[in-house]
Parts: structure tokens; sequence; C-alpha cells
């Protein structure tokens, strides 16, 4: 499926760390539950892959994410489903 990513809540995480992370995709995430938005996109970059694989790792352990996956035209981008 195709998503209009400008449609969507979205945060570019360029020039954090894997120390950083965390803290701004856990309230990125609490804030659009909040907000009640069922899908969100985070913008990693491709680069060495190193934000890329911390976020997946920390996706993976909150209960708050339904599903994520790579956006299909960009693999520099992260689509997250978000349970609502």
């Amino acid at each position: 499926m195709l998503l209009p990513l400008n449609k969507y809540p979205s945060l570019d995480v360029h020039g954090e760390t894997r120390d950083t992370i965390y803290t701004v995709l856990k309230e990125f995430v609490s804030d659009n539950i909040k907000l009640k938005n069922s899908t969100i996109i985070i913008v990693h970059g491709k680069g060495t892959g190193i934000l890329k694989q911390e976020i997946h790792y920390y996706l993976k352990t909150m209960k708050e994410v339904k599903n994520y996956h790579l956006y299909y035209w960009n693999q520099g981008v992260t689509v997250i489903e978000l349970n609502i």
C-alpha cells in the first residue's frame, strides 16, 4: 500500500544518537497516542543503519506499537501503526 507520507505526523531523527533516540521516540509515540493518530512516520535515513536498528529494536518492545515496516519507496523511513 502506497501511503502519502505528508498526511501523517512525522519525526525526523537525523542527528540523534543511539543513546538519545529512545527518549525522543517514546515521547513521539506517547504524544500521538494521546492525539489518537493511528499511523506515524519516523525519518531515520539510510546511512550506516544504526538508527534504524535501534528504532526497530525499541519498537519491538513497545506495547503501544501494533506494527511497523520500512516505507516501500524510501528505506530511510519507518511507518508505524499504533494501538489506539
